[in-house]
């Protein structure tokens, strides 16, 4: 059975909760009769409630963009699955940017998904090369390195996304 599409904007680090009221209100007018496709936005933290809110009766799917691995504990500025199960359908993890700037290890981001898991939130597993490890070839060293550390830890089901993205790309 094939898989319907999925279309998901990761919002990243843009718009206030009040444009964000705007944005998700505009994307619900426009989008929310699409059938061939699901929808899905990924705003900042601040603004998943209200926007979870303008879009509960709507087909459009909530999701956030990262997570970290542990229900609660003494982590600053951390937002734990469980925090998310009420709002989110879906949580991006292992962006590139999460990555490259924050350090996020392939074990750090099977954690994450593990966890995701745990809380029936799908996970959207970012996997990709950057241009160096591209121009040398390694291409499926990377991306089965990325894989291989989820599966190790994950067994595969048919409600966990994978989302390629070369780095060198963007």
């Amino acid at each position: 059975m094939a898989r319907t599409p999925l279309v998901a904007g990761n919002w990243k680090m843009h718009c206030t909760v009040a444009e964000s009221l705007v944005l998700a209100s505009r994307i619900r007018q426009n989008l929310g009769s699409i059938t061939s496709v699901e929808v899905a936005v990924c705003p900042p933290y601040t603004s998943l409630k209200p926007v979870a809110d303008i879009l509960s009766d709507s087909s459009i799917r909530v999701g956030a963009q990262d997570v970290f691995y542990e229900d609660a504990g003494a982590y600053t500025g951390e937002v734990s699955p469980l925090m998310l199960a009420e709002l989110c359908h879906y949580c991006i993890v292992g962006h590139s940017e999460r990555r490259s700037m924050f350090g996020d290890s392939d074990d750090v981001v099977a954690r994450k998904v593990v966890a995701l898991r745990a809380h029936g939130i799908v996970p959207i597993l970012c996997i990709g090369e950057d241009l160096k490890q591209n121009e040398a070839g390694q291409t499926a060293t990377v991306v089965e390195r990325q894989l291989r550390a989820v599966f190790e830890r994950q067994r595969p089901s048919p409600d966990m996304l994978v989302a390629y993205e070369p780095i060198w790309a963007i």
